[in-house]
């Protein structure tokens, strides 16, 4: 078990952060606007809550700015808020549950929820510019995550191929590679 309360924090603020004219600026996601990216955090923090709780929620993290909540910059921390919270429960890590549509065990759903929350928390920074930092253990934790993911399921399902980084390179910037991002993309 670890804390997920420091990365769901974290991103919580950049969404705060987010003006009406970052909405349509583009991400390291090369699929998805801010907007785009904003709705897919929406819904995978519903759907964690909902494996953490084991009730999961069927469907898939949409990324369609269309579908993204008025409101997002009050209800998105709120869910987020949540999303830690039902991952202090010794029960969401254990047994099985289901999340994006594929059955894990607890353990591993709660890795993915974090690797999500912030990958796309330093996708969210970048796009908008604004400063990211990870929790030093968060950050192993996601490391261990990304580096345990096969050049086979590569296929952009999860990650996208890796991206060349130096082996001396910070944590953060290896995490970022592993994760088929490049640690030097800029808006500019």
């Amino acid at each position: 078990m670890f804390d997920l309360t420091p990365a769901t924090g974290q991103l919580a603020g950049l969404v705060r952060g987010v003006t009406d004219g970052d909405l349509k600026a583009p991400t390291p996601c090369p699929d998805y606007t801010v907007g785009d990216l904003l709705d897919h955090v929406n819904g995978l923090s519903v759907a964690f809550t909902m494996a953490a709780l084991k009730t999961p929620k069927e469907g898939q993290a949409s990324g369609d700015a269309s579908r993204l909540p008025l409101d997002f910059r009050e209800s998105m921390p709120a869910r987020l808020d949540s999303l830690a919270e039902a991952w202090r429960s010794a029960d969401a890590w254990e047994g099985m549950t289901r999340a994006g549509g594929v059955d894990l065990p607890g353990e591993v759903a709660g890795a993915v929820a974090l690797d999500e929350i912030v990958l796309h928390g330093w996708d969210l920074a970048k796009a908008t510019g604004q400063p990211f930092e990870v929790d030093p253990e968060l950050l192993q934790v996601v490391y261990g995550f990304v580096s345990s993911i096969g050049p086979d399921d590569r296929d952009g399902s999860l990650f996208g191929a890796a991206v060349e980084v130096d082996s001396n390179a910070p944590l953060l910037d290896r995490v970022l590679g592993l994760s088929g991002r490049n640690p030097t993309w800029s808006l500019g």
